[in-house]
């Protein structure tokens, strides 16, 4: 099986004063294509470092990295833009959709940057995917939690990405919800997406293919569960 993300030693330092924060130490991570991760670890463990570093948000201070084939360590940011822009698609905690848009029209967001077909067939399939069909021409404050997220995720998906990263996206919705939002991840990487999520919710986190811990910058516990 190919692997999509492979990064070897990775370390991340931030100075704060003369002090040094060291968010990674030394951390080996692989992800397969296709394949379904989870992370879980305590606040201040590194868990969110990592993730911004694999979707080429921030550069490690030290190790490498490479995305489906491509070494990412030392690319100009413009070449970092191009390979997120092309192969990763964000999903966070907070919403961050725009209130003055429908739900079609925050979906609709990436495809003005990317250039990429804005045809409405493309938009009605990613509706239909996220189970949102009858809520396209909703508002943001029409819309549930859930429901919000799921548009999250539609945007997510509409450059159709080769991997989906996911910070805390159940963090702001109640139990049941998150299982739905579960549902659908499973659902999006039975379709062949490889999907990446960071939670502090260990039963979530195990209905993944495999689950990382981390805890003090490193990687402490890599468990397979199929």
């Amino acid at each position: 099986m190919k692997s999509i993300i492979v990064a070897n030693g990775l370390t991340k330092v931030y100075r704060r004063g003369r002090e040094e924060i060291h968010a990674l130490k030394n951390v080996d991570f692989r992800a397969n294509e296709g394949e379904f991760v989870s992370i879980i670890g305590p606040s201040g463990s590194g868990k969110t470092a990592l993730l911004n570093i694999i979707g080429c948000l921030d550069t490690p201070t030290g190790g490498h990295l490479q995305l489906n084939g491509a070494e990412v360590s030392g690319l100009a940011e413009r070449d970092l833009v191009k390979l997120r822009r092309e192969n990763i698609g964000f999903v966070f905690q907070q919403f961050h959709l725009m209130p003055t848009l429908t739900a079609r029209e925050n979906i609709e967001l990436p495809l003005l940057f990317s250039h990429k077909n804005r045809g409405r067939n493309k938009i009605d399939r990613v509706l239909q995917m996220v189970g949102l069909e009858e809520r396209g021409d909703h508002l943001p404050g029409q819309l549930s939690g859930g429901e919000m997220q799921r548009v999250a995720i539609g945007r997510a998906l509409i450059n159709d990405p080769h991997i989906l990263l996911a910070d805390e996206p159940t963090g702001n919705l109640d139990s049941d919800t998150s299982l739905m939002i579960f549902d659908l991840f499973r659902e999006l990487n039975r379709k062949g997406l490889t999907l990446i999520i960071v939670t502090h919710n260990k039963d979530l986190a195990r209905r993944a293919e495999k689950m990382y811990t981390l805890r003090d910058g490193k990687i402490r516990v890599c468990e397979i569960f199929s």
